[in-house]
């Protein structure tokens, strides 16, 4: 609704989806600040229509439990570069667009990111 609201502010020739996904990301932590520190449920690890065997179930859960923790570990510019890139699945100069930042300014704070979640998970594959 927001985004609806302030299209008359989109300027004409720029990029939409950087600018919703703006929108989105405000929003986004204006929630998580109102929410406090309620307790999160967790996704499921595989869409529920695939059958893995349950030890695999059971390690790629924990895997991923890990690495959400260590990505909510971060400070908020780390964590928000690492989720632009990688769970919104935007490049850098989108990243830098719905941040706000320099382009530079993003390849700094991933790299630092990327480095603090190998120190977190040292026995787990971190991937650029």
């Amino acid at each position: 609704m927001k985004a609806y609201r302030a299209l008359a502010s989109f300027r004409d020739g720029s990029a939409f989806r950087p600018w919703l996904l703006r929108i989105v990301a405000n929003e986004t932590r204006n929630a998580i600040r109102s929410r406090g520190r309620r307790s999160r449920r967790e996704e499921p690890a595989a869409p529920e229509d695939v059958v893995l065997d349950p030890a695999e179930e059971a390690v790629t859960l924990e895997r991923r439990t890990e690495l959400l923790a260590a990505v909510r570990a971060l400070p908020d510019p780390m964590r928000l570069v690492v989720t632009c890139r990688y769970l919104l699945d935007l490049d850098e100069q989108e990243t830098a667009a719905v941040l706000g930042w320099p382009r530079g300014t993003v390849k700094s704070r991933l790299h630092r990111a990327l480095g603090r979640l190998r120190d977190a998970l040292p026995d787990k594959e971190v991937q650029r």
